[in-house]
């Protein structure tokens, strides 16, 4: 594979250049480059993906990051900033999320490198939990982990990261929410916790957070909710009326919330906050080295350094836009996605999966799905494929809040589904497919292989690059 798209217009290197470019030169190329890719989401066509959209943020969050963007936040004693940027975020986090319903333990957080790292340390802050505070005689020694079908891969990653059971719980194909039942009858004495996510990335549903609380509290463990996605929109889609179910610390059992700043919170890639109920949980994973020779090490995560940058223009993300800022986007979000399901459900050939928020996914039964995709793509649209059932995906963001948007959604949707009809009469299959989180008809060798080489593609570019 050779198509890389900037081969015949910039140098490539295979070696380290054995003298510098002109910085001007170099920026140059950079701009190019940017300039180049922007108008692809700049539409409002792309599904998910860039969050924000507008430059004129994105050049305000570009100064906060220069500003700290030397600065090692593991160095508190020469960047005290760093404490106060941290602490902050946590605390306005916790504001978010009511922390101020918790009245028997003290709330806390950390800031991590996006939804995977606070995914992971919220498993591996159980599991520690679970092996320390266990009341099970020689503690926890083969912990499991429950979590939907529909919650995100990267709770597969941390299990097989920290050698956790996972079990998978059904999720109910008309609502897409988990089956609490299942949960319950599949809890056992190694469980160290059990997950909800408000809301799921496939279908933008919320799983029953009340009654997955309530079965935490009753069988002593914890419940992490995954609002990595929604835990910015959701809170002030309760403020603007909007049926949501309650998922946040108001929920006796809830135990631990993850939230990205990165996406709806409007901060630089990478930046999440996780939440904890109790202190004990975080302080759990704290990893401590006291005899190196290098001197006393510590670390309150996995990571050593961490950007503080990045802490910096998240921060300043939430203190400039303010809960009047999340909220008056979040009302567009939601109307908008509101305005696009509508779109949808004028098709009668085409079916919204659940009840979703402002995300959502869409298939159908007379027609290959894909065909839809297909029709699309040269219109600009970009959608996410998903797979059991074959479906649509849309994560609506900002960008598709600007005008015209919904129209241009409206009539190519029908053209669409004019072309997945005629190529399904004719027998002929769809280019698009499933790829977030799985390929067509399950993970074969052949699939396994393709995606090896596609990862290999892009990682090892070059050797796949033309020679100069």
């Amino acid at each position: 594979m050779s198509d890389f798209p900037y081969t015949d217009r910039f140098t490539v290197n295979r070696t380290m250049p054995e003298q510098g470019r002109p910085r001007e030169e170099v920026l140059a190329e950079l701009r190019e480059m940017a300039q180049a890719e922007d108008p692809t989401w700049e539409t409002g066509k792309v599904s998910g993906t860039m969050y924000c959209g507008d430059h004129e943020h994105y050049r305000f969050l570009d100064e906060a990051f220069g500003l700290f963007a030397h600065v090692n936040v593991l160095q508190r004693d020469i960047c005290p900033s760093a404490t106060k940027f941290e602490g902050e975020i946590i605390a306005m986090a916790l504001d978010l999320m009511h922390a101020e319903a918790i009245t028997d333990t003290e709330p806390v957080g950390m800031v991590t490198t996006g939804g995977t790292g606070s995914i992971i340390h919220a498993l591996l802050a159980y599991r520690e939990h679970a092996a320390k505070h266990s009341a099970k005689p020689g503690g926890i020694a083969r912990p499991n982990f429950i979590k939907p079908e529909t919650g995100h891969p990267a709770f597969d990653k941390g299990c097989h990261l920290f050698g956790i059971e996972l079990r998978k719980a059904p999720v109910d194909p008309q609502t897409a929410q988990v089956d609490v039942e299942w949960v319950a009858n599949n809890i056992d004495e190694n469980t160290i916790a059990i997950m909800g996510s408000a809301c799921n990335y496939g279908y933008g549903t919320v799983d029953p957070i009340p009654e997955l609380g309530q079965l935490a509290s009753e069988r002593g463990i914890g419940l992490h909710v995954d609002g990595c996605l929604g835990g910015f929109v959701l809170p002030f889609a309760n403020e603007l009326g909007y049926d949501v179910p309650i998922f946040d610390f108001r929920v006796p059992g809830v135990t631990s919330i993850s939230a990205d700043n990165h996406k709806y919170g409007y901060a630089l890639k990478g930046a999440s906050t996780l939440l904890f109920r109790d202190k004990a949980y975080r302080n759990a994973q704290y990893f401590f080295l006291p005899d190196w020779t290098g001197g006393k090490y510590m670390s309150p995560g996995i990571e050593g350094s961490r950007s503080g940058g990045l802490i910096a223009a998240a921060w300043a993300s939430m203190v400039q836009l303010g809960r009047e800022g999340y909220l008056r986007y979040a009302k567009a979000i939601l109307e908008t996605a509101s305005a696009m399901q509508d779109v949808v459900r004028k098709h009668p050939e085409l079916t919204i999966i659940g009840s979703p928020t402002f995300c959502f996914a869409f298939r159908s039964d007379e027609f290959d799905i894909y065909h839809v995709a297909d029709a699309m793509k040269p219109k600009g649209w970009r959608f996410n494929g998903q797979q059991y059932p074959n479906a649509i995906h849309m994560a609506v963001t900002r960008p598709q809040t600007q005008p015209g948007v919904v129209e241009a959604f409206t009539a190519d949707l029908d053209d669409a589904i004019e072309y997945a009809k005629k190529k399904t009469a004719a027998g002929e299959a769809p280019i698009s497919a499933a790829i977030y989180g799985g390929v067509p008809g399950g993970m074969t060798d052949e699939a396994a292989q393709f995606i090896e080489g596609f990862m290999e593609h892009i990682l090892d570019t070059q050797q796949s690059l033309p020679p100069l």
